[in-house]
């Protein structure tokens, strides 16, 4: 069954009506069998046998012109995967089958998403043609083709408690794929350490592998200098970065797989006089706030503050997960479908249903100013922002709030007592008193969430 997504076809399920093929009746039912297992309204249909999965496909094909092409059993010409990268491919549920001439033929979940079309057409430098395929075979073709598994690995920990990345290194291993295996050691030694930050810096003895714990560094050995540059080439090549490039910064996006979870990691890249500095920050995938938070008092504090303006601040300290935290808190507004949700991010870290993600591309021009002079045309109810670096945009987004808007924003504060201490500062008056809720993290086990009157109470 094509799955298309919601978007598409909110904007067509009462043609379903007009062209007779179900009654309104059964849309509406439908509809709530969808958000009740959070699938869309025309599996809804085919499931509840209202509808024929043939019907559905040739409805689909007649409104959206365009042909449906079931990619169970397709072989796609695996010289047009170099137009689509891996990650535009999963964000945009879209995968390139052939080119001839000039256009390039692409499957797609949502044909109508002409801002996927867009940039895979300013990327591919070439004309794109759309056909229609469901969501669940894009998204095993492209790990299929695109050979995750391969490139990076999807990493097993096992119970190797004393496993070291450098017995990759040291193996006499001639492939070209050496470097690909010392890269998912070392990931693999990270995640069964729990680290979330690895640093690879050059000194005297080579590029250094250090891990980040607890606001300490830990060097876990080096990358020889004779594997720096093909190390480091092929790090920024898995990460979408132009390998070329070493005297500017670069940020990008390395995906890998942990015992079958998808993993995402942000890569950036910054010039020194010791070679460039890399710097990975590794993201778990988010989880509902019913497996975050116990209390379900503390999450019908977060629930109320959703749907009122205000802002709600997660805080912690460094690598508390307040990310995390925050992901989750926009998975559960998205489930008011009704609610324009906005992101403004240096990397959307994990990409959730019903949320208009943005990333900044400085490359454009597109950062957090420009975000600001726009992002009210879109008319958002709830805006999350990564991060505020100047007063002018703080007081900018705080004034959104009195025009019924929810901001969620984080706050580092090692304890309540630190957060206390920076709040008393008259710089943050403004904050204070507009504040719906607060998240603080004390620990993974450890959470504890104010209302506006708690909150209140406790700051001054």
């Amino acid at each position: 069954m094509p799955a298309i997504t919601n978007k598409t076809l909110e904007t067509l399920k009462y043609d379903l009506v007009r062209e007779g093929l179900v009654p309104y009746e059964i849309v509406e039912q439908a509809q709530e069998i969808a958000t009740a297992r959070n699938i869309n309204i025309g599996q809804a249909l085919i499931d509840s046998g209202f509808l024929k999965e043939e019907q559905l496909i040739n409805f689909l094909e007649n409104k959206l012109h365009t042909p449906y092409v079931n990619l169970e059993d397709y072989q796609l010409d695996t010289k047009s995967l170099k137009y689509i990268s891996y990650s535009d491919a999963r964000r945009y549920k879209i995968i390139p089958l052939f080119k001839i001439e000039n256009t390039l033929t692409v499957a797609m979940s949502d044909p109508r998403n002409l801002f996927a079309i867009d940039k895979i057409m300013e990327t591919a430098e070439c004309e794109i043609e759309p056909v229609l395929a469901s969501e669940d075979s894009i998204l095993k073709k492209v790990d299929e083709y695109y050979k995750i598994d391969v490139a990076v690995g999807n990493i097993l920990t096992g119970a190797n408690v004393n496993y070291d990345w450098q017995e990759e290194l040291h193996k006499e291993d001639l492939s070209d794929n050496h470097i690909q295996k010392i890269i998912r050691a070392i990931l693999k030694q990270a995640m069964l350490e729990d680290v979330h930050e690895v640093v690879f810096q050059g000194d005297d003895e080579g590029l250094g592998v250090n891990f980040k714990k607890n606001g300490e560094m830990i060097n876990k050995g080096y990358i020889p200098t004779v594997l720096i540059s093909s190390f480091s080439a092929k790090l920024k090549a898995l990460s979408e970065l132009d390998p070329a490039v070493s005297e500017v910064p670069q940020l990008g996006k390395l995906c890998f797989k942990v015992d079958n979870i998808f993993i995402i990691s942000s890569v950036s890249t910054f010039p020194t006089i010791m070679g460039e500095r890399i710097f990975l920050k590794i993201y778990k995938p988010p989880k509902s706030l019913d497996n975050i938070i116990s209390s379900k008092t503390d999450i019908s504090k977060i629930r109320q503050a959703l749907d009122s303006s205000g802002i709600i601040l997660v805080c912690g300290s460094a690598l508390s997960g307040k990310t995390h935290m925050i992901y989750s808190i926009l998975s559960e507004a998205a489930k008011n479908k009704s609610k324009n949700i906005m992101t403004l991010e240096s990397i959307a870290k994990y990409e959730l249903k019903g949320v208009n993600q943005c990333e900044f591309n400085e490359n454009v021009g597109f950062n957090m100013d420009k975000a600001a002079r726009f992002i009210t045309f879109q008319n958002p109810d709830i805006i999350y922002l990564e991060g505020i670096k100047s007063k002018a945009s703080f007081d900018y987004f705080s004034s959104l709030v009195h025009e019924n808007k929810t901001i969620i924003m984080e706050f580092l504060a090692n304890n309540m007592d630190d957060l206390r201490h920076k709040m008393a500062f008259s710089d943050f008056d403004t904050l204070k008193s507009i504040i719906s809720a607060m998240v603080f993290i004390h620990s993974k086990n450890s959470i504890e969430v104010f209302d506006k009157e708690t909150l209140q109470k406790y700051l001054g």
